[in-house]
């Protein structure tokens, strides 16, 4: 049976592990969305554009938890379970595949333990609708001005991209929230 200090260092290993399996989607789905948005800003957007834009979307991190409640599309998980959220699941930071592999390598790691890593995962759902909805409207803004300017190609791959990139993740919080709260009260 191990002691404290060797809980402790085991620990460790699985949150490098799951830190490490968390960095491919992460690197992946970022690289994938936000490169044409870069070269789309880079190549055709004024520099005055761009930050108006992102400053513009950077209040929205400051926005409180309670907003994000009140923009939640459905208070029921079939709601989003139909709109394909569990595939997103599956292929996100945090999500089915990657925490399949970690217990692969770790049979004893389980994401939701008690109350308390309910409530951390609760709080970090919120930290990650608040990014994808600051990045939902800089791509949102920049989508209205390549539509604006007429670049239609640019302006639905930024469309696509927004949706992906911003809208399914922000749907699979709200998901992720619905689920945790209903079972934090039984």
């Amino acid at each position: 049976m191990p002691n404290g200090s060797e809980n402790r260092s085991i620990q460790k290993k699985v949150e490098r592990t799951v830190t490490f399996y968390n960095m491919v989607p992460n690197l992946f789905w970022s690289l994938l969305n936000l490169i044409p948005i870069s070269i789309f800003c880079y190549t055709l957007m004024s520099p005055k554009i761009f930050y108006y834009f992102l400053g513009f979307s950077l209040v929205t991190i400051f926005f409180p938890n309670s907003f994000f409640d009140k923009i939640q599309l459905s208070k029921s998980t079939l709601f989003y379970k139909k709109l394909g959220i569990k595939l997103v699941n599956k292929l996100a930071q945090n999500g089915e595949f990657v925490n399949r592999m970690v217990q692969k390598k770790y049979p004893e790691y389980k994401v939701v333990r008690d109350r308390d890593s309910i409530k951390k995962i609760i709080s970090t759902s919120y930290m990650f609708e608040k990014f994808h909805f600051m990045m939902f409207v800089f791509f949102a803004l920049s989508n209205a001005y390549a539509f604006y300017l007429n670049y239609l190609v640019w302006g639905m791959v930024i469309l696509v991209t927004n949706l992906l990139y911003n809208v399914y993740p922000n749907l699979l919080q709200q998901y992720i929230r619905l689920k945790l709260k209903s079972t934090r009260k039984n």
